[in-house]
């Protein structure tokens, strides 16, 4: 997995909340953050007051988080932007058991997997949190709990306070119990596991904030319910939207493959151009919840959609804004580089080989030999010309460049000395057409 080697909170040190807003609570609800909760007027007085402990959890049941975890972290940073302590939870117990899917029952990974994954994932989540300062973030980790605790301390110190009637009760809880596959004990016992962290992180932290998904607020209620009735106080819990696109599609997957935040399995540039590729109809409820934008930006930019939609500036400003929250800015630059060099307004050279991978990824490729970099057959061969008499029509009518050089004579040969990090070029027929060739 890669390293990042900027700060924890690059690209997000400058960002402050939107004073328009009378405190963060109204903001959070202006950006549409906060879809279920506890009581509302108590957590915006709760919130409005001195700093307070608060958590969100993350289990590592893959090694890397996505774009729904994005959304419970940059809620975390506003709410320690307000002056609030966070606490990140990467579950090194809770990812060996794995909280209900709706569908089936989640694969079991080996202890060792999921303790390497917790690694990587405590990485991700401290580049979005400061720790430094009055309001220093904590990383946790419930392993730390419950590794030590015997099954019968378990059962008689936390399992009697769980009622079986309510949590066959809880959502997904209920469908798996009414479907073919059914749930077992492991993963229904989660939300006990997941209440024992509210608990602990109570009597350590005095932890009295819980925000997580809406899909979990079974388990986020677990947690308040465990810490009143073993400590006897009122305890919150928040739960954001599940993100869905406007035609009721899955946020942020296509046909299974998730957007993840390590660049290794999503690259910085595929990251810019899923967020560039946002509808008009989604663009605003995406650039209130994932970007630090204030309110009077966000609303020009609203105007903007919809007075000047092919301009695309929002989708822009998302697009820049998410990708250099994630990887920085520096990688977000040569993102946009990239993308102006494919089309002739940039130099191609100056593209590290990451980049160029990254923005060439979905062209057409070929495999040639050394001795074929004629461009009549790299054009033919790359399927950018049907035959060698199209492809000799194309350089007599200017339409054909090699690494964004217009090549005018139907007899030119490439030099290895051009190719990009030794072995790759850039074919382009006219202003659209692309492919890649590899020369290795």
């Amino acid at each position: 997995m890669s390293q990042q080697t900027e700060s924890p909170v690059s690209g997000l040190a400058g960002q402050r909340n939107d004073p328009s807003f009378d405190g963060v609570y109204d903001e959070l609800v202006w950006r549409g953050l906060i879809h279920v909760s506890t009581d509302e007027r108590e957590l915006r007085e709760l919130l409005a007051g001195p700093p307070i402990t608060f958590y969100c959890g993350f289990d590592p049941t893959a090694p890397s988080l996505h774009l729904g975890n994005l959304v419970q972290l940059l809620t975390m940073r506003r709410l320690q932007l307000a002056g609030h302590r966070p606490l990140g939870l990467v579950g090194g117990s809770t990812g060996l058991v794995g909280d209900p899917r709706p569908t089936a029952e989640r694969t079991m990974n080996t202890k060792e997997t999921v303790s390497e994954w917790v690694g990587y994932l405590q990485g991700q989540v401290q580049r979005f949190l400061d720790f430094e300062g009055d309001n220093a973030a904590r990383m946790v980790n419930n392993l730390d709990w419950t590794g030590p605790m015997s099954v019968i301390d378990f059962l008689r110190d936390i399992g009697k306070y769980f009622r079986v009637g309510t949590m066959i009760k809880k959502e997904t809880v209920a469908k798996r119990l009414n479907s073919d596959e059914g749930i077992s004990y492991s993963e229904f016992s989660y939300q006990i596991l997941q209440g024992m962290d509210y608990l602990q992180l109570f009597r350590d932290y005095d932890c009295v904030l819980q925000t997580g998904g809406s899909d979990q607020w079974g388990n986020l209620t677990s947690g308040t319910e465990l810490v009143r009735k073993v400590e006897g106080r009122g305890v919150h819990a928040i739960g954001t939207p599940l993100i869905t696109n406007s035609d009721g599609t899955k946020f942020g997957k296509s046909e299974g493959n998730a957007i993840w935040l390590d660049p290794t399995m999503t690259s910085p540039y595929a990251m810019f151009q899923f967020w560039l590729n946002t509808s008009d109809a989604d663009v605003a409820e995406r650039i209130r919840i994932f970007t630090f934008r204030s309110r009077a930006e966000i609303e020009e930019l609203e105007r903007a959609t919809a007075e000047r939609p092919h301009a695309r500036e929002a989708q822009r400003a998302l697009a820049y804004d998410v990708t250099s929250l994630v990887h920085g800015v520096e990688a977000t630059d040569k993102v946009i580089a990239a993308s102006a060099a494919l089309f002739g307004q940039g130099d191609l050279a100056s593209l590290d080989l990451p980049t160029l991978q990254a923005a060439t990824a979905e062209l057409e490729s070929v495999t040639v030999e050394r001795d074929c970099l004629g461009i009549i057959e790299l054009l033919v061969a790359s399927g950018l010309s049907a035959s060698n008499s199209a492809a000799r029509r194309t350089v007599a009518e200017g339409g054909a460049y090699v690494n964004n050089q217009k090549i005018s004579d139907v007899d030119h040969v490439v030099g290895e000395a051009h190719l990009l990090h030794g072995r790759y070029l850039l074919l382009r027929r006219g202003k659209r057409n692309l492919a890649m060739v590899d020369a290795g």
